[in-house]
């Protein structure tokens, strides 16, 4: 979970690597999404956020928070925004995953705290605010796809810029996840979603 959405940042980062699933052996391509894909990946949103959310979260959290900011208007202005970089797994018949990466100043302050204190820089940054596969092809290759895109525009976006992320803190499959490409916890904050407050573990890629 990561900074923009809430549950996945402010809102995954989020973004993430839920629960064991059969390896994938997909054959597709990671691209940069267009505005003509948002209506897509919104859907694809709507499929993979409740899996990152923490078990306590309800239902009708979880639906009024894809409604209010993972929908194809949100998408649509991710996809064609120079301080956001949107990217989808496509394998010629449907999108498997997205991420979303941003430039800019974390929306919370325990955040923004963290990151300047752990990379003794301030703002701005670059967030992986978003990570997200279809149920049936994680732990596989879509997520590792993924991640090597976002972590080479992040590059591009934000030379030299401390690269950093936010996730559920009882998700340690996407912590394991997340630290095998590089990142590690530097702390935590809280986040609400439907009025609840829950936590994060806040990262920052260390090592390439």
């Amino acid at each position: 979970m990561t900074s923009e959405s809430r549950a996945a940042s402010s809102g995954p980062t989020k973004p993430t690597e839920p629960a064991a699933a059969q390896p994938a052996t997909t054959s597709g391509v990671v691209r940069r999404a267009t505005a003509d894909d948002a209506a897509e990946v919104a859907w694809l949103a709507a499929l993979t956020f409740p899996l990152a959310c923490p078990p306590e979260a309800s239902r009708p959290e979880m639906a009024a928070h894809i409604a209010q900011k993972l929908n194809p208007a949100r998408f649509r202005e991710w996809a064609t925004s120079d301080r956001h970089a949107l990217f989808v797994y496509d394998d010629g018949v449907r999108l498997l995953g997205y991420a979303l990466v941003i430039v800019g100043t974390p929306d919370g302050a325990a955040e923004a705290a963290t990151v300047r204190e752990a990379s003794g820089r301030p703002a701005p940054y670059v967030e992986l605010s978003k990570i997200y596969v279809l149920p049936d092809v994680q732990g596989g290759v879509v997520s590792g796809a993924l991640m090597r895109a976002a972590s080479e525009t992040a590059d591009e976006l934000g030379p030299g810029l401390p690269y950093w992320l936010a996730t559920n803190a009882q998700n340690l499959r996407a912590q394991a996840f997340y630290r095998k490409h590089g990142f590690e916890v530097i702390g935590k904050r809280t986040y609400v979603v439907g009025g609840l407050e829950h936590d994060d573990v806040v990262l920052l890629r260390t090592s390439r």
